[in-house]
């Protein structure tokens, strides 16, 4: 008895479906992997943006810096002359570094609150910078897929350093 062809033809189609699959797996997916955390520390872009901060906050450090100096200068002489000083003298003394340690706390606590709000900008805009950056390579290489955190990654797949050698250019 012969087989209709109406019955081969879906047996085909089925075939060729299941083998399809492995034509898609076989096909090469370009795969790369970056350390962020390394390119945003040793990028140039990074290093300048530190120093563009301390430059910016270094008079207000000193300031602060200063005022603890002051603090330490006032509780040595309060301690030094203590049994020579008048109770109204020494209560002015005490009420002086009461209000110096407050003042040293307060500007301690603004100075560390203006530097993070600072560094998270310019930290932004390194990060808009190296986005582009990998975006550019994986165009430029034809890569498929680019990760920034991995279990697991090969020296073959890292592309850290292209882009750390391409960041330095800019």
């Amino acid at each position: 008895m012969k087989t209709p062809i109406l019955f081969l033809v879906p047996a085909f189609l089925l075939l060729g479906i299941l083998l399809l699959p492995g034509q898609v797996v076989s096909a090469e997916i370009k795969i790369g992997y970056v350390n962020a955390v390394k390119v945003i520390e040793e990028a140039p872009q990074g290093e300048a943006a530190l120093k563009k901060l301390e430059a910016e906050f270094a008079p207000r450090d000193k300031k602060i810096v200063s005022m603890q100096n002051k603090l330490k200068q006032l509780e040595k002489d309060l301690d030094k002359n203590a049994l020579l000083l008048k109770d109204s003298e020494h209560r002015s003394k005490e009420f002086e570094i009461i209000s110096l340690k407050r003042d040293i706390s307060r500007a301690t606590q603004e100075f560390r609150e203006d530097y993070n709000l600072r560094r998270n900008e310019e930290l932004a805009t390194l990060q808009k910078i190296v986005q582009r950056t990998i975006n550019e390579i994986a165009k430029q290489e034809k890569y498929d897929l680019i990760l920034e955190s991995a279990v697991y990654a090969g020296p073959r797949a890292d592309i850290t350093d292209k882009i750390l050698k391409k960041l330095g250019k800019k």
